[in-house]
């Protein structure tokens, strides 16, 4: 149900890049989100439905690659940078910077999943702004 035009009433507006990358619920509904987007990725590359889980290895190493671990704090373990990926990509798509069929779109333009996640967090990190 719609609230004032906002189809999820739950999410709020971050006020940097580091507040999204470290935000704990985010990460919590990214994780599930990415997963989705990647399966559909997936399914669509080999022509029937496929489910997948994204190793936090892939993503923290696509965070790397994409230019977005400066942004976070020194000492963060693998897990703690798959974390923020997950963060940042949900963050894109509730506030609409970037649509399901966009991200899964990119994915599925590579059959390296570290690669497909850097560009993927690159065109997000081009497009959310923060006032």
């Amino acid at each position: 149900m719609k609230k004032n035009g906002i189809t999820f009433t739950f999410i709020k507006k971050c006020n940097s890049l580091a507040e999204v990358l470290t935000d704990h619920n985010l990460a919590s509904l990214g994780d599930t989100y990415i997963n989705f987007v990647h399966s559909l990725a997936l399914s669509n590359r080999k022509g029937k439905p496929s489910g997948t889980k994204v190793k936090g290895s892939v993503l923290s190493e696509a965070l790397k690659k994409a230019g977005l671990r400066e942004c976070l704090p020194s000492r963060m373990t693998r897990h703690t940078l798959a974390d923020a990926a997950e963060a940042l990509m949900v963050y894109a798509w509730l506030h609409n910077y970037i649509t399901l069929g966009e991200s899964v779109a990119i994915l599925e333009k590579t059959d390296d999943s570290i690669d497909g996640f850097s560009q993927l967090l690159a065109t997000i990190k081009s497009r959310v702004k923060f006032s």
